[in-house]
């Protein structure tokens, strides 16, 4: 990404690594709740298809209510661990290779164009879920299990090892790579979308000085990578999100869920926690980039001591 103070040497790969995961689990544990609402909106017009029960989520900050009153404040962090197991494996790759991606396609060239940045925004995207696929499917399954002590029944793991460990004995090896493909393209799309606008807009508002490589100008490329990823990939999240939240046997695949979805539910169905995907990754892409920045300068700045 462009950017980087004059006086600063320019960070190198590790630094970007470290960064990046850094502020991805910075950016987790400010908008955590917001995810946990996200993903329990997404699944709500699954429950309802198969229990005929009328749905007990409404709204964003509703949902955020309805957890707390009934699973108290610590719900909305349910999966907090993996979530930040998630980060630091996911973050580090995505973003932090997505610069060295760039110069790879363009032979160490310092100019890209967009179609250098959308593919090494794909490559990081699905190099990342290689690493961190296991971690989303227990992250998604902790986040959805609020619902499932109703009428007496158990919660489906008690612990973040217990959810590794169980769906590794239950489901298989395969069962922690339920959902990669869709989550393959789901965040080959989200890091396009991300990396791409944020570096682009940044690149623009540099170009034409009309901020200087601070905050400001940090938080406006974020905020708008945020809108342009939440229009483009929430189709594909939610579509990810039932999948991996799915007991063995439900969907025969990706497809197949989505179409059940589109049966069910109808096309908006797609759309389900779009506003709270907009508030998470709205406030992720800013918490994040802009502890991004700040964290690769003051690691710069210390190894230059």
């Amino acid at each position: 990404m462009v950017g980087g103070g004059t006086t600063d040497l320019a960070p190198t790969t590790g630094v970007k690594i470290f960064s990046a995961g850094t502020a991805g689990c910075v950016a987790d544990l400010v908008t955590f709740p917001l995810d946990t609402a996200k993903v329990r909106l997404q699944i709500q017009g699954e429950s309802r298809t198969l229990s005929g029960q009328r749905s007990r989520y409404r709204g964003v900050f509703g949902t955020i209510f309805t957890i707390v009153k009934i699973e108290g404040p610590r719900g909305l962090y349910s999966g907090l661990v993996a979530g930040l197991h998630r980060q630091m494996s996911f973050a580090s790759v995505r973003i932090g290779l997505y610069d060295t991606m760039k110069q790879f396609y363009t032979r160490g060239s310092d100019s890209a164009g967009v179609g250098v940045r959308l593919l090494a925004g794909c490559t990081t995207g699905g190099m990342a879920v290689a690493f961190a696929q296991p971690t989303d499917v227990v992250k998604v399954r902790f986040q959805a299990q609020g619902r499932r002590p109703e009428n007496g029944s158990v919660l489906r793991y008690s612990s973040t090892i217990d959810a590794y460990r169980t769906i590794a004995r239950d489901e298989g090896i395969k069962g922690l790579w339920k959902g990669c493909l869709p989550n393959i393209a789901r965040n080959a799309i989200v890091n396009c979308s991300e990396m791409v606008t944020y570096d682009i807009i940044k690149e623009l508002i540099l170009k034409y000085q009309l901020m200087t490589d601070n905050m400001p100008c940090h938080f406006t490329a974020a905020f708008a990578a945020g809108f342009c990823t939440t229009i483009v990939a929430s189709p594909v999240d939610v579509v990810k999100t039932r999948f991996m939240n799915s007991v063995p046997g439900q969907y025969s695949g990706a497809m197949s869920c989505a179409l059940t979805m589109l049966i069910n539910e109808g096309p908006t169905a797609f759309y389900k926690g779009f506003t709270p995907s907009f508030l998470r990754l709205g406030s992720w892409n800013i918490v994040m980039f802009m502890s991004y920045e700040q964290i690769k300068r003051a690691v710069v700045r210390l190894q230059q001591l």
